[in-house]
């Protein structure tokens, strides 16, 4: 808990008792469904809560921008930006029913009223979004290929409308050549200018303008 404190010192006494219960919760309800590998749940609040942060370095989300976590597993990066972003709305989907229940169990015990988690597939979603998020679940083109229609047009945050994904890669690789098979303007944000745990050396986030 004190790496995301050593980040993020202006955390309120509730987003600290918040960000604080997540090994508990997690650890209980890893044992009984498995969104975690162990090895992670070890280093669950780098390579998962602040890895999930990373987003909150490159936006601070204005209240009422309203995000779509797509893939979001356990609730990753959903969960941990939502207890930064209080005034903001989360919607959290993933198509496997049992990491959803996680992610409402974890967000109902830690009194999180802005995260609403959903089994559903992304494609099957009738509504729009200020922001999509999502950690590395498939390459950025078939991503952008499943979310591009669902976002809304008024712009009111400092970065336009779009997509900010949580990826591992060297530009000058094979993510750079996943980047140019999209064919679209984006910008990275090198997560190790923020935070300097080797963990984050390749980790990025790309942000994708609507």
């Amino acid at each position: 808990m004190n790496i995301i404190e050593k980040y993020f010192p202006e955390l309120t006494k509730q987003q600290r008792e918040q960000f604080g219960a997540l090994q508990e919760l997690y650890t209980h309800w890893n044992s009984q469904i498995n969104v975690i590998s162990r090895q992670d749940m070890e280093n669950l609040y780098v390579k998962h809560v602040l890895h999930s942060l990373g987003i909150a370095k490159v936006i601070n989300f204005k209240a009422g921008t309203e995000i779509l976590d797509v893939g979001t597993g356990g609730g990753f990066p959903g969960i941990p930006l939502a207890i930064m972003f209080p005034l903001c709305d989360f919607h959290l989907v993933d198509s496997i029913g049992k990491k959803i229940k996680v992610v409402n169990e974890v967000s109902q015990a830690l009194g999180l009223k802005n995260v609403k988690g959903q089994h559903e597939r992304v494609e099957n979603l009738d509504r729009d979004y200020d922001f999509i998020v999502s950690r590395a679940v498939t390459r950025i083109k078939p991503f952008y290929g499943w979310i591009k229609d669902k976002f809304t047009h008024n712009s009111f945050n400092t970065l336009k409308n779009g997509i900010l994904y949580l990826k591992g890669g060297d530009l000058n690789g094979d993510l750079g050549d996943e980047l140019k098979e999209l064919g679209k303007k984006y910008r990275s944000y090198e997560l190790s200018d923020y935070f300097e745990e080797e963990f984050f050396e390749t980790k990025k986030v790309i942000y994708i303008p609507q």
